[in-house]
């Protein structure tokens, strides 16, 4: 007998060419749940902590730029941490510090530590060109050099732009399991998505950078992030959303 099912409902592309959690109605709850939501997730957590400690200054939150911050309607959390001390902290009523978010592009700051590191140490050569470490790339970045990818100032056919319903950032999020793909159309991966991105005339960002920082160095994405994980003594997961095939999303996927 066979059991019927559904496709998940939160994955469903609906209005605006956008899944069931990134629409208005359930966008607040998809972003303090994205690393529930996706279908690839990998989570790291350190063996030892950095103690943190509070010495709340109460009179931050009643700055007026910052009191007017507190108040938005799409307010989650503010967080003042300076050293290994916490200086002021607010939640909404639907938030907490116990709730991982999104931290969206600030990911990227994974990627600069990886990329410093390999160019500090002569591993990676900033003015070399992508093709050099990865043949197989795509037109759309194989003459960039590895700075004006890190830069995000190559002119190719990848968009960003969410105002578009047919962004091909779309692309990346079935590959990453943000959302379902068409009846009919093929589950890509990070990287096929990246062979696939011809010339053009549009600038981008880049995942790119991570997948040439995987094979420079010889060691998976996971390793670098878990040697990251561990030297900040991070006590709860970090969270970063991958592909079927396990590689994170180092350029925005990370809670």
């Amino acid at each position: 007998m066979t059991i019927p099912s559904i496709p998940n409902p939160d994955l469903v592309t609906l209005f605006g060419n956008k899944p069931r959690w990134n629409l208005p109605d359930y966008r607040r709850h998809g972003f303090h749940n994205l690393h529930t939501t996706a279908r690839y997730m990998t989570s790291l957590r350190a063996p030892r902590v950095l103690p943190i400690r509070k010495e709340i200054d109460w009179t931050i939150g009643e700055r007026p730029d910052v009191a007017r911050f507190l108040n938005m309607s799409h307010f989650s959390d503010f967080v003042v941490v300076r050293d290994e001390r916490i200086l002021y902290e607010a939640y909404a009523p639907d938030f907490g510090p116990d709730r991982p978010h999104p931290i969206q592009s600030i990911t990227k700051t994974t990627l600069t530590l990886m990329l410093g590191r390999l160019v500090a140490g002569g591993v990676v050569n900033l003015d070399e060109r992508a093709e050099t470490y990865i043949p197989e790339i795509g037109t759309g970045y194989a003459g960039a050099t590895i700075k004006a990818i890190a830069d995000m100032n190559v002119a190719n056919n990848f968009s960003e732009d969410y105002d578009d319903p047919n962004t091909s950032i779309y692309d990346m999020e079935i590959a990453t399991g943000l959302r379902l793909p068409q009846e009919g159309q093929e589950e890509g991966t990070i990287r096929s998505v990246l062979c696939g991105i011809s010339g053009g005339d549009l600038t981008n960002s880049s995942e790119l950078i991570g997948w040439i920082i995987e094979r420079a160095s010889g060691r998976a994405l996971r390793d670098w992030l878990t040697e990251i994980v561990e030297a900040a003594g991070l006590e709860g997961c970090f969270h970063i959303s991958c592909d079927r095939e396990g590689v994170p999303l180092v350029c925005g996927g990370s809670a």
